[in-house]
C-alpha cells in the first residue's frame, strides 16, 4: 500500500507487509507513545481490524494484535487505558470514509497473508523497546542493560525486608516472565518471575524480585516498555513462561508495621515537600493504616 492516515497523536503509514506507527512528540501525547516513538506490526502480528465512533466527533481505527505477538501489550495484560493503547489511531469524523477505505484494505491484506482468527504467535513479532533502560519505582531504581536486570533500594521507601536482601542483580536466563500492575491502579508494582520459584511473597513490597509504584513512582511511559524489554529478552533466552499462563498467587498477609511506619514517614516528606497535596497525603496515609 505505502499510503499515509494522520490521526491525532500518530501517523500511519501502510506497507505491504506491516503498518509503521509513528507517534507524535507533541505535549498533548500520551507519554508512552512519545516514549515508544514508532513501532512497525507486521500483517501477521494482527488478528484484526476495526472501525468505530470515538468520542467528540472522532473515529477510531483499531488494529488487535494477536495474543503473544507484542511484548508491550502482554506485559500490559490490558491494563492500558483505550487513550494509552498505542494499536488504536483516533481521527476526526469528517475522515470517517477514509478510514475505512484503509479498514478495509488492511483487513483484506490479513485475510490474505495474515494467521487465522486470534492464534497466539509462537514469537515476538513486534520489536520490544531497546536496552538500556531504566526508572525510578517508589523503593528503589531499575535498570535493565539487555541481559540483566538490577534493583537498588532507596533508605527512603524500600521495606525492612528488601534492605536485608540487598540490592539485587537477576541474569535474563534466571527468569521466566515478568508481572506487571499498572501505577495507575492500588498497588501498582513490577515484579520478576524467577524460574521454579513458585513462593515469591505475596506483596511487593516484601520481594526482592519486585519494585513497587506509585507516588508518580514508576509511570506507565517508564515502568511498562521497561518490562516489555525484559520479557522479550526472557523469552529469547527460551525460558519465558508459554503465553497464556498465569502466576498463581500466593494469599497475601498483613504488612509489618515498621514497613508501615517507614512508608508513612516517607509519605510525610514528601507531603512537606510539597510534592503530595493533603488530600493524596491523607487518602494514602488511611490506606496504609487500614493495612495494620
Amino acid at each position: 500500500m505505502g499510503d499515509v492516515l494522520a490521526g491525532i497523536h500518530a501517523t500511519w503509514e501502510f506497507e505491504s507487509d506491516s503498518v509503521l506507527i509513528r507517534f507524535e512528540r507533541g505535549i498533548r501525547t500520551p507519554k508512552l507513545f512519545q516514549a515508544l516513538r514508532e513501532r512497525r506490526v507486521p500483517h501477521e502480528a494482527l488478528a484484526s481490524v476495526t472501525l468505530s465512533p470515538g468520542k467528540r466527533g472522532t473515529v477510531v481505527l483499531h488494529a488487535v494484535p494477536r495474543p503473544g505477538a507484542d511484548p508491550l501489550m502482554e506485559a500490559a495484560a490490558g491494563q492500558l487505558k483505550d487513550s494509552g493503547d498505542p494499536y488504536r489511531l483516533v481521527l476526526p469524523a469528517e475522515r470517517e470514509t477514509l478510514a475505512e477505505y484503509y479498514a478495509d484494505e488492511l483487513s483484506t491484506a490479513l485475510s490474505t497473508t495474515g494467521p487465522p482468527g486470534d492464534d497466539p504467535a509462537d514469537r515476538y513479532l513486534v520489536d520490544p523497546p531497546p536496552a538500556p533502560l531504566n526508572f525510578k519505582a517508589y523503593d528503589g531504581r531499575a535498570s535493565f542493560d539487555g541481559s540483566k536486570v538490577s534493583f537498588r533500594w532507596f533508605w527512603t521507601g524500600a521495606s525492612s525486608a528488601k534492605w536485608k536482601a540487598g540490592d539485587q542483580r537477576f541474569t535474563v536466563s534466571e527468569l521466566s516472565g515478568v508481572e506487571w500492575r499498572s501505577p495507575e491502579a492500588f498497588e501498582g508494582y513490577l515484579r520478576l518471575l524467577r524460574r521454579g520459584d513458585h513462593q515469591q511473597p505475596a506483596q511487593a513490597d516484601h520481594d526482592p524480585a519486585a519494585v513497587v509504584f506509585g507516588l508518580g513512582y514508576g509511570p506507565v511511559h517508564e515502568s511498562l516498555p521497561f518490562a516489555a524489554a525484559v520479557l522479550a529478552a526472557v523469552r529469547t533466552s527460551g525460558s519465558a513462561v508459554h503465553p497464556g499462563s498465569v502466576p498463581v498467587p500466593v494469599a497475601a498477609g498483613r504488612r509489618d508495621p515498621a514497613d508501615i511506619a517507614e512508608r508513612i514517614r516517607h509519605l510525610g516528606e514528601l507531603h512537606d515537600a510539597g510534592l503530595v497535596t493533603d488530600d493524596e497525603f491523607s487518602a494514602k496515609k488511611a490506606e496504609l493504616l487500614a493495612e495494620l
